[in-house]
């Protein structure tokens, strides 16, 4: 198939594009700048590379029309973020044939229920990230089941980990200072009781996913599905398995919200309290059965491969 890949040489598109070239697909890959990809492959010399800003093009009305020209079988679109840019997109491929694939978030869920979290659960999202792809997928799979309408696909990823970037930590942000502490020995002040949950999910594991829903479109347009690890890990049991990693016992102090907000960022904490507020772990069955997804790594390993870069990158000390 002839795959166009919009936001190509970020974290997932890293692997997402060699795995598609290597697969046998023709790809467009999609950025804004002309930087290097993300993740170094030989794949790349077989892509074509086309630079478009999409937030000029939106505002214009070129960008989803120069998408749609490229005549793709399926569009892989990793980077839509509001209802407005997703209705030109939807929009623009009108009558071309081209299935649309969406990148989402399981922030399109609240505060967790009954777990794990089913595609089908009753939602209460809240921020604007988590209603904006809630409202968008809505969008896309209320025109996929439209005779006639664009046929789409809408993938939901957890707390994308992996090399190259910081992950989220065991108090629920991305303050580096916690993992130092928790391979060295150190204190960790967690707030409450480290029971909620968070929901990670390594970028190679999101890119297989994506890949599985271009080449099988045909079965799975008009439904979505959550990609993320096995299963989600509790704060506590995150900082105690990292602690154990690097050969050292969790020493974690439980406190209060208010004590956790007076010693630390209000960026962190605004962090913690949304994830922890949210308390996610999702169920993968539906993506299991209809699209074959198997995830390759836990939320522990995903987590130790992205600290092993960062220490190696020397924005961690570890040792």
């Amino acid at each position: 198939m002839k795959i166009v890949v919009i936001g190509s040489t970020g974290h997932v598109g890293g692997f997402l594009v060699p795995r598609l070239v290597e697969a046998g697909h023709e790809v467009v890959a999609v950025s804004r700048g002309a930087s290097e990809p993300y993740r170094p492959h030989a794949a790349w010399s077989r892509v074509t590379r086309l630079l478009l800003d999409r937030e000029a093009g939106d505002a214009d009305g070129t960008f989803a029309r120069e998408i749609a020209g490229l005549g793709a079988d399926v569009v892989i679109d990793m980077i839509c973020f509001t209802v407005s840019s997703a209705r030109k997109m939807v929009d623009a491929l009108q009558g071309t044939g081209t299935v649309l694939v969406h990148c989402g978030t399981v922030w399109v869920h609240g505060p967790s229920r009954e777990v794990p979290i089913t595609e089908e659960a009753e939602r209460t999202p809240f921020g604007e990230y988590g209603t904006q792809k809630a409202a968008i997928e809505e969008l896309l799979l209320r025109e996929s089941r439209r005779p006639g309408g664009v046929r789409s696909v809408v993938l939901h990823p957890g707390h994308i980990t992996g090399p190259g970037w910081p992950m989220i930590n065991a108090v629920g942000n991305l303050d580096l200072a916690v993992w130092e502490a928790l391979a060295t020995g150190g204190e960790v002040a967690v707030p409450g009781l480290g029971l909620e949950t968070v929901h990670h999910v390594h970028a190679d594991d999101v890119a297989q996913a994506f890949q599985l829903a271009a080449e099988r479109h045909s079965q799975v347009v008009g439904e979505a599905f959550h990609v993320v690890s096995d299963r989600a890990i509790t704060l506590r049991g995150l900082a105690e398995a990292i602690a154990r990693h690097y050969g050292q016992e969790a020493r974690l102090r439980f406190v209060s919200w208010a004590e956790f907000r007076d010693q630390t960022t209000a960026e962190h904490a605004d962090a913690s309290w949304q994830h922890a507020s949210r308390s996610h772990s999702m169920s993968i069955a539906k993506a299991r059965r209809l699209l074959g997804y198997a995830p390759r790594y836990t939320s522990v390993q995903a987590v130790v491969e992205g600290l092993e870069w960062l220490e190696a990158d020397g924005q961690l000390t570890l040792a």
